[in-house]
């Protein structure tokens, strides 16, 4: 008996030296790849192909003209309000401002322009070198409608109060559209002749999903044979202050977007009177169901979608211990899945959402309502179908009562490479760095739905980054009260197009560092 416990002590013993040893160690590699991530993302890709660069310096009189042009951009309101529902006039409107706003663009020789689905607008321009794969910027005409009260500025008045222009689709999205055409438009007049092909698209239904717009410019490329490289659309931007803890801002390039779907929820039974009424109505069995998916939120997915590199890209910019944490995910997921639950803009990064819009019910406060329904929007994680999600959202009702019905669905879309042999991320990336020195570059992933969706059967690698600033104040701003840009930060997004289409140049990108930690 007393060699047994002498045993079984020497064996705990060891068990102690065992985790003791096994925890310095963990420490140890985390401690390492905490280094590693930090040397990792400040190592910059060998000498990138040499070429010959227009500088992106505009004269009092070039800045006065784009501002003026992107004013006038603001104040036609292209509203889309349904898919049945768009202001027609301002889009013939803007059919006519554009060839007026940009005259080399509409008259050179390299450039092909066609109008798609009356409203819509494809440009070609014409590389050099055929061999090259082309690319294409795409960027939509559309904005959301505008109610007049609250606003500091009327919202079609792109009134400049302070430095910034006040006015709905300085955010979302014209200065894009204006920024893209604006950049071609002054490279065209100093002489610039592209080495590689590229396309600009522009949408007019992109805030009603894109039905005639966008998925008619795509399908068009289809029809002709066009493979593109990448693409670029709007989704993600620099932000500023939105990501806590973060030393400086970060700009954030999106490789993927979260699916979309919308599902009704009804429950049906006879009338009858509200002095008689059933254990259970109509209502009361809707709440129920509607209750249970708030309070069962669908499973975390961190570290099954580009979220989990987002933070290893962005952790050596963190104050310790944050540091730490972000760059061992092996180690401290959990902690972190438990952090970003807190917040509900963290939240729809780790996870499908489940959001309740709508809620109709009753027809009169003495009737037993004999329908009740409900809308449901899920924004579904890379790491999930709607299908999954659907089986998911029957089991958490369990109840036959409540029928559910798919009104639209949309799977999440492919996840583009980010590494350092992915051209159009380095390509964007190295943009982003040479226009906003300050900032630090991150793959992301977009929790919206834009025009992207559609051209996945023309292109294999789709970004989302527009050259706009975010801080935590603009959040609202975007499809609410006060949209807008600063000054400043549009002639920045002119300066980032100018140089894309020429960085775009290259043959090939160059190789990395020997030995080098890309992240």
């Amino acid at each position: 008996m007393v060699s047994r416990c002498i045993v079984c002590a020497r064996v705990v013993k060891l068990a102690g030296w065992g985790l003791l040893l096994g925890t310095v160690l963990a420490l140890v590699v985390a401690a390492v790849r905490t280094f590693t991530f930090a040397v990792g993302e400040d190592l910059r890709l060998s000498a990138w192909e040499k070429r010959d660069v227009l500088p992106g310096t505009f004269s009092p009189q070039e800045k006065a003209e784009f501002l003026r042009s992107f004013k006038e951009a603001i104040r036609i309101p292209t509203v889309s309000t349904s898919e049945t529902d768009l202001n027609i006039s301002a889009l013939e409107e803007f059919n006519d401002f554009l060839q007026k706003a940009f005259p080399v663009v509409f008259s050179s020789s390299l450039v092909q322009h066609e109008i798609v689905s009356d409203y819509s607008h494809l440009f070609k321009v014409s590389g050099s070198d055929p061999t090259l794969q082309p690319y294409m910027i795409i960027s939509h005409i559309d904005v959301v409608p505008a109610p007049s009260d609250g606003w500091d500025a009327p919202p079609f008045s792109a009134q400049e109060i302070s430095g910034f222009i006040y006015g709905r689709g300085t955010l979302d999205n014209k200065q894009s559209l204006m920024g893209s055409l604006q950049a071609l438009e002054y490279l065209l007049k100093r002489g610039y002749k592209p080495h590689r092909t590229f396309y600009l698209g522009f949408g007019h239904d992109e805030e009603v999903t894109g039905p005639n717009g966008a998925k008619n410019i795509a399908a068009l490329l289809k029809s002709r044979g066009v493979k593109l490289s990448f693409i670029l659309d709007e989704g993600m931007a620099v932000l500023d202050g939105i990501i806590k803890g973060i030393q400086g801002p970060a700009a954030i390039i999106g490789v993927s977007e979260k699916g979309i779907m919308t599902i009704k929820l009804t429950v049906t039974m006879k009338p009858g009177h509200s002095s008689t009424p059933p254990r259970e109505t109509t209502i009361g069995i809707l709440s129920i169901a509607v209750s249970r998916l708030e309070r069962n939120p669908l499973p975390s997915k961190f570290g099954l979608g580009p979220e989990r590199a987002m933070f290893e890209h962005l952790a050596s910019h963190f104050d310790f211990p944050v540091n730490f944490v972000m760059s061992n995910l092996w180690l401290f997921s959990p902690f972190l899945t438990w952090i970003l639950e807190k917040e509900p803009s963290t939240n729809a990064l780790i996870r499908t959402t489940t959001a309740v819009t709508m809620f109709n019910a009753g027809i009169k406060n003495n009737i037993i309502s004999p329908y009740a329904e409900a809308v449901v929007n899920f924004r579904i994680h890379n790491a999930q179908t709607t299908d999954e999600v659907l089986q998911i959202v029957s089991d958490t009702i369990a109840d036959d009562r409540v029928k559910v019905e798919v009104i639209s669905a949309g799977e999440p879309l492919p996840i583009s490479s980010y590494n350092a042999t992915s051209f159009g991320y380095q390509i964007i990336k190295k943009t982003a760095q040479e226009i906003f020195p300050q900032v630090v570059v991150a793959p992301g992933v977009c929790v919206g739905s834009s025009d992207s969706k559609h051209f996945v059967e023309v292109c294999d690698e789709i970004f989302r980054f527009v050259p706009t600033w975010f801080k935590i104040e603009d959040l609202s701003r975007f499809h609410g009260l006060n949209e807008r840009i600063s000054v400043k930060n549009y002639e920045e997004a002119v300066k980032f197009y100018f140089q894309l289409f020429q960085n775009c140049d290259i043959s090939k990108l160059p190789e990395p560092h020997a030995g080098g930690h890309e992240l």
